[in-house]
C-alpha cells in the first residue's frame, strides 16, 4: 500500500514539474512556390509545448491563407 502511494506521489510530482514547464521554442515554416522555397523561423518564448505547437500551427494556417504556394510549419 505504501509503495502505491509513494509511486502515485512521484508520478504526480513529475507531471506537475514537466507538464507545465515553459521553454523557448522555434517554429520553422517552409513555403514552396513553384520551384522556389523559403524557410523563415519564429521564436516562441516562455511557452508550454502545447501552446507552442498551437502557435506554430497558427503560423501555418495564416501563411496558407495569405501567401501564395504551400506552407508547412514544425516545432
Amino acid at each position: 500500500m505504501k509503495t502505491k502511494i509513494f509511486t502515485t506521489i512521484i508520478a504526480l510530482g513529475a507531471l506537475v514539474t514537466f507538464g507545465s514547464c515553459k521553454k523557448n521554442y522555434t517554429c520553422t515554416c517552409t513555403t514552396v512556390v513553384g520551384t522556389g522555397s523559403a524557410s523563415p523561423t519564429h521564436n516562441i518564448d516562455n511557452a508550454t509545448y502545447t501552446d507552442a505547437k498551437n502557435t506554430c500551427n497558427n503560423y501555418e494556417t495564416e501563411a496558407n491563407r495569405t501567401l501564395p504556394g504551400s506552407t508547412t510549419c514544425r516545432l
